[in-house]
């Protein structure tokens, strides 16, 4: 299946999204798709798969002009996209998960879907269990079961949207080889949009750059007896970034602050959750310090980050902030002295979908009940202006691209908050706005804020942290010298192996 987009046009409001696209994408080969936040590479894919109709172009399969409406109808063109978030029912196994997901539906019969699960999760080197809940399940399991239900619905050309966020080393080892036998040995179109340059590096055999809506161009990756070059590697690293961007961008280096006092201080607590065996973790997170927390999604990071913004159970342990114990207090409480809680959810914990970026500056005025909508007018213009969020005060926020909410977050913080506990801060986001969103985050640290972050993002982990404390089943491990550590040696610590250079906490 060779697959070609003409003349593609997608319009929201003012915003020319997709501005007259024309890109082919043949059999038998892995394509990067970069750009930008905001660049219209999600919503290229969007068009690809169904998902949202383009105001203008064309689709051809096989040189033929094929109309379709719904991933449905894409997915019976052989068109399927794999969501960052992969499409699952949680209460259901993962046989119920891929028989009612599967063409067939109910009608398929239990045993022989089962046989065809194992069949195909043994061709690729899989290991999902048919009769485990998908709520058990890591995300990388997830992802496996979505790409072989869709292989399953007859799929020949197989989107990805960022589908390393979250995994370990050895997890995106059996995905990638995964995905170039679909691509070398078995002719699929596999298209990743991915803001990883080594991902894209290490996997693609081409890349299609996205800017502003416009496509800039198309490069050839490296040859793969080549990748292994450092040099190599970062010359199309920065090939890319300038065609991303416009520009080369400089290296970032993380400042130095002075450490001060203790801000939050755990003694062996224990965070209660029904479905993982938390074991007691003490930490202290001081005034100038980042701390990064590792660790495959479901490993105990993120109960315990919300432990600590009192947003979690604890069941035993101390547990203080500024020298008082907080376990008996609310989040509203830490909140008014200081500590700020940023979810990894944005859309679903940190914004609120149908409110304009005027009314979200409302919501964190002081005085609520009495509100001068001039000043907040005035304060929301402000803040577009310095945070450079690319949307109007009027604009509801779900109309922004991901990288442009995040920016709107920040902007919604305090200016002197004296702990930020964050998730995924900069989840999703392309290379320049994540070092753009950590310049605002490191001068909240200057000024004595002290900042615990998990990342998916290792380079992130290691660039920006002072501590770095690795999560693994529930379990807590530090790694005692962060500029020492390699960011593959991360990547094997937070699928198990720690190595001797840690002590256990």
């Amino acid at each position: 299946m060779d697959i070609e987009l003409r003349h593609i046009h997608k319009h929201f409001g003012p915003v020319h999204a997709n501005n007259d696209i024309n890109v082919r994408f043949n059999h038998g080969r892995i394509v990067g798709i970069l750009g930008e936040n905001g660049a219209g590479k999600s919503t290229l894919m969007k068009i690809l798969s169904g998902f949202q109709p383009a105001d203008e172009g064309e689709i051809l399969i096989d040189d033929q002009i094929i109309d379709y409406t719904g991933p449905t109808a894409a997915i019976a063109n052989g068109i399927g996209m794999l969501q960052q978030d992969p499409l699952d029912v949680g209460a259901f196994t993962v046989l119920e998960n891929f028989i009612y997901g599967g063409a067939e539906g109910i009608t398929l019969k239990r045993a022989q879907a089962e046989a065809d699960l194992k069949q195909l999760t043994a061709r690729f080197g899989f290991e999902l269990d048919p009769h485990q809940p998908i709520d058990n399940l890591l995300i990388a399991q997830r992802q496996q079961l979505e790409i072989i239900r869709l292989l399953a619905l007859g799929v020949e050309t197989l989107i990805l949207d960022e589908p390393t966020t979250g995994i370990s080393a050895e997890q995106k080892d059996i995905l990638f080889n995964a995905l170039r036998r679909l691509a070398h040995d078995e002719g699929l179109v596999v298209l990743l949009v991915s803001h990883k340059l080594e991902d894209v590096i290490d996997l693609c055999d081409e890349v299609v750059v996205l800017r502003a809506g416009e496509l800039i161009g198309e490069m050839d990756m490296p040859a793969s007896d080549e990748r292994l070059t450092a040099e190599r590697i970062a010359e199309t690293k920065r090939q890319l970034v300038t065609m991303m961007f416009g520009e080369e961008l400089e290296a970032q280096s993380r400042p130095q602050f002075e450490i001060g006092q203790a801000v939050l201080v755990a003694d062996q607590l224990v965070v209660h959750d029904l479905r993982l065996d938390m074991q007691p973790i003490s930490m202290t997170a001081r005034a100038g310090e980042v701390i990064g927390l590792a660790g495959l999604g479901g490993s105990g990071q993120e109960l315990f980050m919300r432990a600590c913004a009192r947003l979690q159970r604890v069941t035993s342990g101390a547990l203080s902030y500024k020298g008082q114990n907080i376990l008996n207090a609310s989040y509203q409480q830490l909140f008014r002295r200081g500590c700020v809680f940023g979810a990894d959810g944005r859309l679903e914990e940190g914004l609120i979908a149908g409110l304009t970026l005027t009314e979200h500056t409302a919501l964190v005025t002081d005085d609520r009940l009495q509100i001068d909508w001039n000043a907040v007018a005035k304060l929301t213009a402000s803040r577009i202006e310095r945070y450079r969020v690319k949307g109007r005060a009027s604009d509801n926020i779900e109309q922004l691209s991901g990288g442009n909410q995040q920016r709107v977050l920040i902007g919604l913080l305090p200016d002197d908050p004296k702990l930020l506990i964050l998730e995924q801060p900069t989840r999703g986001l392309d290379v320049d706005s994540a070092r753009w969103i950590w310049t605002q985050l490191l001068e909240r640290c200057q000024q004595g804020a002290a900042i615990i972050f998990n990342s998916s993002d290792l380079e992130e982990l290691v660039t920006y942290s002072d501590r770095i404390f690795v999560f693994y089943a529930g379990r807590i491990h530090e790694v005692p010298d962060v500029s020492g550590t390699s960011i593959d040696e991360l990547g094997h610590m937070i699928g198990g192996e720690f190595m001797s250079k840690q002590a256990q906490i």
